[in-house]
């Protein structure tokens, strides 16, 4: 028996043998898939505060670019209101300036007529008093400095077409240039216009993409946590139904999350109506709904079955062997149940053999399970 003993033993020492190899093997594997999920975690965890920092810059250059357009739209209005004061300003001085060429028209034209006068004048002297016009002063008996009558009309009519002329004021003569520097101001503004117009419409396209697709991942990992919430839910309280709901807006980035639960025998209602243990059961779906989605590794659950009562906590266990029926997730768990320690493959503990000297104590229950049946 002894002999037969000592076989067993070997035998079942090579078995834990290849089995510490096996463990080897699958715990190398482990750590080269811990490593790579957190080069994943940290490479996207960052994902989602870039998506709102671009969203934001975006947001702002648009506020800026309509700022920009509002400048720009004030300063052509500006431009436009010199350019048509300019207008009016070319317009006065083309009617000046035509009124000036009449003016000068007829003036010459009284010049000729009066040169024409005084030459008929000078012949008709000449003609009728045979004399010069130099000798008619003498010949009338009018001394040098004695006032003539036709010399006030004279005057007055020189007065005249004096006052005239100041009237018509300066001409002018850059009118055509400022004109031409206006409407080349006013071409520039008009690009500048379209190229901010051009650039909101591009602004504004892609932040509809980025909210697009924001939508889109949203609705997608919304439906996985909800698939997996009603699952869950339906497993722990052995019934029942549950979902959720995005309430508050359209909109799936501005709605709000509310939890629609109905244990078994009860009618739909919010969290806020159940008992302390419904809510924590409910609240555990939900926990493991999202690690579902994308579960990792390990899992460290800290008193999690404090508040559930006896029932409640086997409903806990098999949730939890459930999750690692559908996931390859180890599940360290911290408890001071008997029933969840009890349902356990390994215990990890901290015990005092001596006061004062704390030692770690760790039980594995499926081999201690075989020694008790073995001996």
């Amino acid at each position: 028996s002894r002999a037969a003993r000592v076989a067993a033993i070997a035998r079942e020492s090579a078995s834990w043998v290849e089995r510490r190899d096996r463990a080897q093997d699958r715990l190398g594997e482990l750590e080269e898939r811990l490593v790579a999920a957190r080069e994943e975690h940290e490479r996207l965890v960052d994902a989602p505060d870039a998506f709102i920092e671009r969203r934001r810059a975006l947001m702002n250059a648009l506020e800026e670019a309509e700022a920009a357009r509002r400048d720009a739209s004030d300063a052509r209005t500006s431009g436009e209101t010199r350019l048509a004061e300019a207008d009016r300003a070319a317009r006065v001085a083309l009617e000046a300036m035509s009124a000036a060429r009449e003016e000068m028209a007829r003036s010459e034209a009284q010049l000729e007529a009066a040169r024409q006068r005084a030459g008929d004048v000078e012949r008709a002297i000449l003609h009728d008093l045979e004399s010069t016009p130099q000798a008619l002063a003498e010949l009338a008996g009018v001394k040098d400095g004695d006032q003539l009558p036709e010399i006030a009309d004279i005057e007055k009519r020189l007065e005249g077409l004096r006052a005239d002329r100041e009237r018509l004021g300066a001409v002018n003569l850059r009118a055509e240039d400022e004109l031409a520097e206006v409407e080349a101001q006013r071409e520039k503004m008009i690009a500048e216009r379209d190229d901010l117009s051009e650039a909101i419409k591009k602004l504004r396209a892609a932040i509809a993409s980025l909210n697009k697709e924001g939508r889109e991942r949203m609705l997608a990992a919304f439906d996985k946590v909800n698939a997996h919430f009603k699952e869950l839910f339906t497993l722990l309280f052995d019934g029942g139904s549950a979902e959720l709901q995005l309430v508050e807006s359209d909109d799936p980035l501005e709605a709000g999350l509310d939890i629609l639960a109905r244990p078994p025998g009860k009618k739909p209602q919010t969290m806020t109506l159940l008992s302390g243990g419904e809510q924590a059961l409910t609240a555990m779906s939900l926990i493991f709904a999202v690690f579902l989605t994308n579960p990792s590794p390990i899992c460290v659950l800290d008193e999690v079955d404090a508040p559930l009562d006896d029932s409640n906590v086997e409903r806990f266990c098999d949730l939890l062997d459930e999750m690692r029926k559908k996931t390859d997730t180890r599940f360290v768990t911290i408890t001071h149940n008997p029933i969840t320690m009890a349902r356990m493959d390994r215990l990890f503990g901290v015990t005092q053999a001596e006061r004062g000297i704390s030692q770690l104590v760790s039980v594995d229950l499926e081999q201690a399970e075989k020694f008790a049946l073995a001996s």
